[in-house]
């Protein structure tokens, strides 16, 4: 990878390749954009009226959005009149995020190298993809292209599975999930906004979310998850034919055809330190 630029320094226009990138990011979201557009969850109206209040988040401010994806964060953040830079480095998400978004700035990066002027933005934020990131290199570059007093919120949807669907939906997962696993729960991201000085310590709100889906929907929500439309195709098979078992059997077990997702949603914020 080429080396990050110190803060204060200007970084070159031209974008990262996207071969150094996770393989995982790459084959497992482009394969699985649809799904993802479909069945991922949206973000409540609190959780944006949150950064209204924290941030005065509105016209005349600018935001970066790390890790775009298909837009769902993006809607919201369109909706409080500020300028919205949305980085997104697959072009499989880039083709739905800009469908989905018309008119918002659409830019071909990553979260570590997003090529934005020193000192031009008022927040940044990352929704579902802080672990997908080098932490340290990506706090280097908020701190570049923040302005004084500008702050960072992560935000994440964290899937709740409870009760007997739950138990098997993790066992299910479990077998099929990859050894070397960034996944959001490891909190390894948190780690370099405790290691870096330039930001104050992380602060979290928390709001609550819920999704109800027919068994069509639950297996696409399954599929939008990296490391399922990343697996080889035959295990890709057995994998949707055991979830498909499992619906089916909670379905009998509690006489519908619905099923419900719930969410503990949690936005980890701080602003840079300046002092």
């Amino acid at each position: 990878m080429a080396p990050t630029a110190r803060p204060g320094h200007r970084k070159s226009s031209r974008p990262a390749p996207l071969r150094s990138l996770d393989p995982r990011v790459v084959r497992g979201f482009s394969r699985g954009s649809s799904a993802y557009e479909r069945a991922r969850p949206d973000y409540p109206d609190e959780a944006r009226e949150f950064l209204v209040r924290t941030f005065g988040l509105g016209p005349g401010k600018t935001v970066a959005e790390i890790g775009a994806g298909t837009g769902k964060w993006t809607r919201q953040l369109s909706k409080t009149g500020a300028e919205v830079l949305a980085v997104e480095p697959l072009a499989a998400m880039r083709r739905k995020l800009r469908a989905a978004v018309p008119g918002v700035t659409v830019l071909a990066r990553r979260g570590e190298e997003t090529g934005l002027p020193e000192g031009s933005v008022d927040l940044v934020t990352v929704a579902q993809a802080m672990h997908w990131l080098d932490a340290p290199r990506a706090l280097q570059e908020f701190r570049r292209i923040l302005r004084p007093g500008g702050g960072v919120a992560i935000v994440y949807n964290e899937r709740r599975e409870q009760g007997v669907r739950g138990r098997r939906l993790r066992e299910l997962m479990d077998r099929y999930r990859p050894r070397r696993s960034w996944e959001y729960t490891n909190g390894r991201w948190k780690w370099a906004f405790q290691e870096d000085p330039s930001f104050a310590p992380l602060r979290l709100f928390r709001y609550k979310n819920r999704q109800v889906f027919d068994k069509a929907g639950m297996l696409d929500r399954y599929r939008s998850i990296s490391f399922v439309s990343a697996l080889p195709p035959t295990r890709q098979r057995a994998f949707f034919r055991q979830l498909g078992d499992l619906l089916d059997e909670e379905a009998v077990r509690t006489k519908s055809e619905s099923y419900t997702l719930h969410y503990h949603g949690k936005i980890f914020w701080t602003r840079r330190n300046d002092e």
